[in-house]
């Protein structure tokens, strides 16, 4: 697919981190984007400063999504282009003890539902609304009616401690992503999934920087954090690349994560 002010594209969580600077490297290919995400303050500012929309947007919320959609479609056109950066995590064990007080509690199940809710569920929402918008296009002169890129982790292959929920839906997202890109081959529509390791983000920024440096430390090589453009560069490759479809690539300077 050709990157070019014809195309519309749309980045959920795009106001911040991985999504920003996938916003901003579409962006400055001239493509129109639309920014869904939570933050309002952060999305607007984005969005002005690459000549986008933003549109407040729940990744939980049937009707929120489909307001987002709509406001984004009526702005620039329908999109071929779906990344999905939204996303959070959590940590508590499955179960194990207190340690002030020896109580045993296990992982409240529905802190585990909000994880898989956001990360899972509403990845394939954005996926399932975005692809039927697909389906009117025309294809281009390579068949193609889109490409979609979504946003799994590490955690999907080697979860640490505390991380059931994380894993469990970055795992789903790595799991549905070839059944999609079967689903839709017909179609004219790829998808592919990136599986990010430990990167430079706003969240990481707040660490401690004795955590961040070991963190770095951990990295076989580079000896360091991920580069949210870094991310952006592998995500407009997917994009780009009309070849590459039903695929989950690490990205992560080849670390593979300790249990704690």
């Amino acid at each position: 697919m050709k990157l070019d002010s014809s195309v519309v594209a749309v980045v959920t969580g795009g106001a911040s981190g991985l999504g920003e600077a996938t916003v901003r490297a579409l962006a400055a290919h001239g493509v129109k984007v639309a920014i869904f995400d939570l933050n309002a303050a952060k999305g607007e500012a984005v969005a002005a400063e690459v000549g986008g929309i933003f549109c407040e947007c729940n990744v939980t919320s049937e009707e929120g999504v489909d307001a987002a959609f709509a406001k984004a479609r009526a702005a620039h056109g329908q999109e071929r282009i779906l990344v999905n950066c939204a996303g959070t995590g959590n940590a508590a064990k499955t179960a194990g003890r207190d340690r002030n007080t020896g109580e045993i509690k296990h992982f409240p199940l529905e802190a585990f539902n909000l994880i898989i809710q956001i990360n899972l569920v509403g990845t394939f929402r954005c996926i399932a609304k975005s692809a039927a918008g697909m389906l009117t296009l025309a294809p281009d002169a390579d068949g193609e009616r889109g490409a979609i890129v979504n946003t799994a982790s590490v955690a999907a292959e080697d979860g640490q401690m505390g991380q059931a929920a994380y894993s469990a839906s970055k795992g789903g997202v790595v799991g549905m992503t070839l059944p999609i890109a079967r689903d839709l081959m017909s179609e004219g529509i790829r998808v592919n999934t990136i599986l990010p390791g430990i990167f430079d983000t706003p969240l990481m920024m707040g660490a401690p920087i004795p955590v961040r440096e070991a963190l770095a430390a951990s990295v076989p090589f580079p000896k360091r954090l991920g580069k949210a453009d870094e991310y952006a560069n592998l995500a407009l490759t997917m994009i780009t690349n009309g070849y590459f479809n039903g695929e989950d690539v690490r990205l992560d300077g080849a670390i593979r994560m300790a249990p704690r």
